[in-house]
C-alpha cells in the first residue's frame, strides 16, 4: 500500500515533495532511520512523535541517525552537538548552526516527509 503512489489525504506544501519514508512498523523508538535522499535526511520517532531532520551534523559531517536520541533531541555521537527534532536548533556545542527540519505525516501506518523540491530522492 503507497509503495509507489501517494495517498489522497496528503496536503500540498508549496515547494515541497511528498515521499514515502518508511512504515512506522520499521522505525524504532529513540533512534534514527537514514533516508536515500540527497542531501541525507532521516526519521526518528521520539516520545510518541515522528520527526524528519537533515541527517548531517552542522559542526562537522556526521550522521546524526547514528547518534543517541533522549526525548526529542538527538546528541552526534561524533563530538557530543545536540539538535531539537522539533525544531532543528542546535542546543550545544561544538555545533552552533540548526539542521533542518521537514513536515511528516503517517496515513496508514506509512510515514510520508514532505522534502524540498530541490531534494534528489533515491528510488530504493
Amino acid at each position: 500500500m503507497y509503495q509507489n503512489a501517494l495517498p489522497p489525504t496528503l496536503t500540498e506544501l508549496p515547494g515541497r515533495q511528498w515521499t514515502r519514508a518508511c512504515a512506522v512498523a520499521d522505525l524504532p523508538e529513540d533512534e534514527g532511520l537514514k533516508l536515500t535522499t540527497v542531501p541525507v535526511t532521516s526519521v526518528f520517532a521520539a516520545e510518541g512523535e515522528i520527526f524528519c531532520i537533515d541527517d548531517t551534523c552542522t559542526h562537522e559531517t556526521y550522521s546524526l541517525a547514528d547518534g543517541w536520541v533522549e526525548g526529542c533531541v538527538v546528541e552526534c555521537s561524533l563530538h557530543m552537538a545536540k539538535f531539537d527534532l522539533r525544531t532543528g536548533k542546535a542546543l550545544s556545542p561544538p555545533a552552533y548552526r540548526p539542521v533542518a527540519t521537514h513536515p511528516v505525516s503517517c496515513v496508514d501506518g506509512v510515514v510520508f516527509v514532505a522534502l524540498p523540491t530541490d531534494y534528489l530522492i533515491k528510488e530504493t
